[in-house]
């Protein structure tokens, strides 16, 4: 596909958000940025994104996706309470911490089971439920899920590792939705992955504040 078609097809996806799509594409966008500056208001923001995601996923289907995000959602609301109610010692805000490297190799472990034990339930499905079609590119879909709710979780107890995983969320997701012709999503992990980036810089400088390790 020509660059001008690719200018085209982002376009088009700008053009035919709804006004629910719009309020989901800028709180996902204002979390992340809230999220860089270690902002209570990140949480707010992604559970209003969850929440249109939701129904988006319901309306479409998308089942899979749907309990995944019931599952985002819980811990939007977890990280939230304990960003507020894990201050120590009277600190303005939850320190930032990073995991110890027996701790990061663990939950790199279990990430890479799950991704195995998702995409062989992703596999399945066509043969559980008649009517489905195969998913396409189960292990990279499954990649990004399940690194995504290591990340999440990692995030809810800032932890400055949750920075590895959402760049490598992000750079999967740029090239899975290139390769499916998915231009403007593709484009919009690529801003991500600047955004993670940023977020790492930001919150390892926080970090050098707080010296402590899990």
């Amino acid at each position: 596909m020509h660059l001008n078609e690719i200018w085209q097809d982002i376009v088009a996806n700008v053009q035919a958000f709804d006004f629910w799509g719009l309020i989901a594409f800028v709180s996902g966008i204002l979390a992340v940025v809230y999220l860089i500056k270690e902002n209570i208001w990140t949480w707010p923001f992604g559970i209003i994104y969850t929440i249109i995601s939701l129904f988006v996923f319901y309306e479409s289907r998308l089942y899979g996706d749907l309990l995944l995000h019931i599952f985002f959602l819980v811990l939007n609301v977890y990280g939230w309470i304990h960003w507020i109610k894990g201050k120590e010692k009277k600190q303005e805000a939850l320190p930032v911490t990073r995991l110890s490297l027996g701790s990061g190799l663990t939950y790199l472990a279990v990430s890479g089971l799950f991704i195995y034990l998702f995409a062989q339930f992703l596999m399945q499905l066509p043969v559980w439920f008649e009517g489905i079609d195969a998913p396409s590119l189960p292990y990279w879909d499954s990649a990004t899920s399940m690194l995504s709710v290591t990340a999440m979780w990692l995030t809810a107890r800032k932890k400055l590792d949750n920075w590895y995983y959402w760049f490598a969320i992000d750079v999967l997701a740029t090239g899975i939705y290139f390769y499916k012709e998915l231009y403007f999503y593709s484009v919009l992990y690529l801003v991500y992955i600047s955004m993670a980036v940023a977020g790492y810089l930001a919150w390892k400088k926080s970090m050098h504040l707080n010296p402590i390790s899990e």
